[in-house]
């Protein structure tokens, strides 16, 4: 009798068995091509950066550990870098994650023209890198416009890219380029907010500030992650902007980190770059940790 179940099972197993191989085959060998290049091109030139930046040079191979991060540390090119890259990150994002908030909330509200508005706001996406940069040149050059602006009221005239105020034009540039897309995100998200939990919200005379920070803001909080990190990586992409703007070395408040990498891989000085990169890395990871740990915090709520 045991005999008999048990052929029975197995006769019944056999084929499902076959066919979950069989999809599981069809599986992978789809995904096999992804993995092959995210390994090429991604995680085995990260082990590769992490052992330049562990070893004397590529010629003896000496390990020397962590003498190239101390060196690193001690470079005033790379403190002044790591403090611009600082400065304007913090300044930046919290902007554009606050800014395109309130204008996707807007959007979504009972104004007119929001169709025009919202093409306006996104139109900075179809302009190449190479226009913005000759744009903001016109504006700020020294006989620029804005200088010819100021000129009415009696002040002097402002060598604006080697100046004080040169970050915040970095900032203007980075909010006009990344506003837009953010908006639309934020639009997505503010669309998946329940309605029923607004419309109860409004029935018990809540006001609209009370409903957008208790409710939607609450059910936001995985959009604002995903912004805010898709922020900050376009934040390191605004080295683009400054090189044409500014050339290999700018005014000390433009130097940042992206610089600083450029100027050393020029001098084909490995070690130093591939620390630099390495550290990096380990305070992007850190920012990113600290960014879920709050999210999972403050919506693991709302999610279950």
């Amino acid at each position: 009798m045991r005999k008999e179940i048990k052929n029975k099972t197995k006769r019944f197993k056999t084929p499902r068995s076959k066919r979950y191989f069989k999809s599981r085959l069809k599986v992978d060998a789809f995904m096999l091509p992804s993995i092959i290049g995210v390994m090429v091109f991604f995680i085995i030139p990260f082990f590769v950066v992490i052992r330049y930046s562990l070893i004397e040079n590529v010629v003896n191979n000496r390990f020397v550990y962590q003498e190239n991060y101390v060196k690193v540390f001690h470079n005033g090119a790379f403190r002044l870098a790591a403090m611009n890259t600082l400065k304007f990150t913090g300044i930046a994002v919290p902007l554009a994650v606050i800014l395109s908030l309130l204008m996707a909330n807007l959007m979504l509200s009972n104004m007119p023209y929001k169709s025009r508005l919202r093409s306006i706001f996104l139109s900075p996406l179809m302009v190449p890198v190479a226009s913005v940069v000759l744009i903001f040149q016109v504006l700020f050059h020294y006989n620029g416009v804005m200088n010819d602006f100021i000129r009415i009221f009696g002040a002097d005239k402002i060598d604006w890219f080697k100046s004080k105020y040169a970050p915040i034009i970095i900032v203007i540039l980075f909010l006009w380029k990344n506003l837009g897309y953010n908006m639309v995100l934020f639009m997505a998200g503010l669309t998946s907010v329940p309605k029923n939990l607004v419309e109860v919200a409004r029935l018990d005379c809540s006001s609209s500030f009370k409903i957008f920070w208790k409710i939607k803001l609450r059910y936001l909080s995985p959009t604002i992650v995903f912004v805010t990190i898709l922020s900050i990586i376009n934040s390191f992409k605004v080295f683009r902007e400054v090189y044409l703007l500014t050339g290999d070395y700018p005014y000390e408040s433009l130097y940042i980190l992206q610089h600083f990498m450029n100027n050393t891989f020029a001098s084909l000085d490995y070690q130093k770059m591939s620390a630099a990169a390495v550290i990096m890395f380990d305070i992007m990871v850190v920012i990113i940790g600290i960014m879920f740990v709050i999210e999972n915090r403050y919506g693991k709520d709302v999610e279950t």
